[in-house]
């Protein structure tokens, strides 16, 4: 499993960056106190989605692949690091798509000298890249731009959605067959967003319908891409509507509280970071009664839930398959000549 992505998928790679708590680190109290003890950069009280994913496929708990300790690639890596960008632009002081996509190459190279060629190829076929994109851009976005165009709001998820796309080629072309987008959240609904943009309770519904976009525009090009390419196979998860029906029914899915963060201060406890020393600061008694741990991030608890509808769910929340599908899925090893001019138009 390769894991691509932002703060939601972080396992504590931005630890090992030269930026300060502000520009993107979790590596401090509370954070990690539920299941860790301890801060391990994961922007959450404990697990995160990838963790249990790879405890449903029966691996390891995830090490930042820029944890200097050694590695074994043989059950994949985690490139993912909060503040993470598809646009480099929006964000230089964290691993940006291209800077993760980079961090990939490495390991198909060091897997090669391990394993050899031929064991090498089989292996990325096998593996699943999950990945978690867009959601930082798009809050850029919205912080940077007033009035803008539903025109100027498509024209920027496009370039978004281009970039992914072409990523995701650059994986299929190194050997990677199994795909698992997953979407982007219901950014107006979250805790920061409504402190930020709109005290009233209300989602930002400008957020809402960029990211509602850019997960169309997702489905709609994963769709294209296994009708184009050999082999290509795809899930979408919808992280945005089932984290936003938490969120906005909380006692349906044994939560207390859907709209206050767990950890911060002020309003929707979203104002005040989550345990900065120089800042003052809530923390609530039971995560697991909260969806939200801070002003962005969902419980462990909230993302326990998500994991197991990622991983075996119907189709209305992960389709065409579930993730528990898509890694036992059997990939036909083979390449046509067709396969190779598709992929040099593309």
């Amino acid at each position: 499993m390769f894991v691509f992505g932002d703060s939601v998928f972080d396992p504590g790679n931005n630890n090992f960056l030269n930026i300060s708590v502000t520009q993107g680190k979790a590596n401090f109290p509370p954070y990690g106190e539920t299941f860790f003890h301890y801060p391990t950069g994961r922007f959450c009280d404990g697990r995160i989605i990838p963790d249990f994913t790879a405890s449903f496929a029966g691996l390891p708990l995830w090490r930042p692949y820029l944890d200097p300790a050694n590695h074994n690639l043989l059950v994949g890596a985690n490139f993912a690091s909060g503040g993470a960008c598809v646009l480099v632009e929006n964000n230089p002081y964290t691993l940006n798509l291209p800077i993760q996509l980079g961090f990939f190459k490495e390991v198909v190279n060091l897997l090669t000298q391990q394993l050899g060629e031929s064991d090498t190829k089989q292996l990325l076929r096998e593996a699943i890249y999950i990945s978690s994109l867009g959601g930082v851009d798009y809050m850029t976005f919205a912080s940077s731009s007033s009035n803008v165009t539903e025109s100027e709001m498509q024209e920027y998820v496009n370039i978004v959605i281009g970039n992914i796309t072409n990523a995701t080629m650059e994986i299929y072309k190194l050997g990677g067959r199994k795909f698992a987008f997953q979407s982007v959240g219901p950014l107006g609904c979250v805790p920061k967003t409504k402190a930020e943009f709109n005290s009233t309770g209300e989602c930002v519904e400008f957020l809402q319908i960029l990211a509602t976009m850019h997960n169309n525009a997702l489905a709609k090009v994963a769709e294209e891409l296994e009708i184009r390419l050999s082999g290509f196979k795809y899930l979408m998860f919808d992280f945005f509507t089932s984290l936003m029906d938490r969120a906005n029914n909380p006692e349906k899915y044994g939560f207390k509280v859907g709209d206050n963060a767990c950890c911060g201060g002020g309003a929707y406890h979203a104002q005040t970071a989550c345990g900065w020393l120089t800042e003052e600061y809530e923390l609530c008694s039971d995560p697991s009664k909260f969806v939200f741990w801070d002003a962005l991030h969902p419980t462990e608890y909230c993302y326990s839930q998500l994991a197991q509808l990622l991983w075996n769910g119907t189709g209305n929340v992960t389709w065409p398959l579930n993730m528990k599908q898509l890694y036992d899925l059997d990939i036909d090893a083979e390449i046509s000549s067709q396969d190779i001019d598709l992929i040099s138009d593309a």
